[in-house]
């Protein structure tokens, strides 16, 4: 198996994700999720996203659709593709499994995964994000990262970065 088709194996679709928590969790692995567009991936990403990866050993990120982002941020985003934001993040050594989801927040995708540690940026209160009470309930932990001042894709857009 070549690189590129490592990478895209960690593109898990829905009918995958089962089986895979159960071969992680078999094997003792403590499962970090988080969620975003990654829209323009940047400096602040890196950081925060590595951040997450430390705290287990597998580390899912829940991808907002095309169609998610649009209705998050507006008509004119995303910048890229559902499919290009997917491999650029699958390429990253530190994430294990990318999850493309529709709905405006990862309810579902929490409720399904369970994760063991549940993260979002420091701009969000525990008591917030989308998930906690689904984590808490089933023993995990949920923590902020905080972010790197001066990151954000929609301020490289608004400056005219792209």
């Amino acid at each position: 198996m070549n690189f590129f088709e490592k990478i895209e194996n960690k593109i898990i679709k829905p009918d995958q994700i089962d089986r895979l928590l159960s071969y992680w969790r078999f094997n003792g692995d403590t499962i970090v999720f988080t969620n975003g567009c990654f829209d323009i991936v940047h400096y602040g990403h890196i950081n925060y996203l590595s951040k997450a990866a430390d705290l287990g050993s597998k580390l899912i990120i829940g991808l907002n659709s095309d169609n998610s982002v649009k209705r998050l941020k507006g008509k004119n985003r995303p910048i890229n593709g559902e499919m290009e934001r997917a491999i650029l993040l699958a390429s990253l050594i530190f994430i294990d499994g990318i999850i493309i989801f529709d709905e405006d927040t990862p309810f579902g995708l929490i409720s399904n995964i369970k994760p063991d540690i549940l993260v979002k940026g420091g701009d969000y209160q525990i008591e917030d994000i989308v998930g906690y009470d689904i984590v808490q309930k089933a023993g995990g932990i949920v923590q902020t990262i905080d972010f790197v001042d001066g990151y954000s894709s929609s301020k490289i857009i608004q400056e005219g970065g792209l």
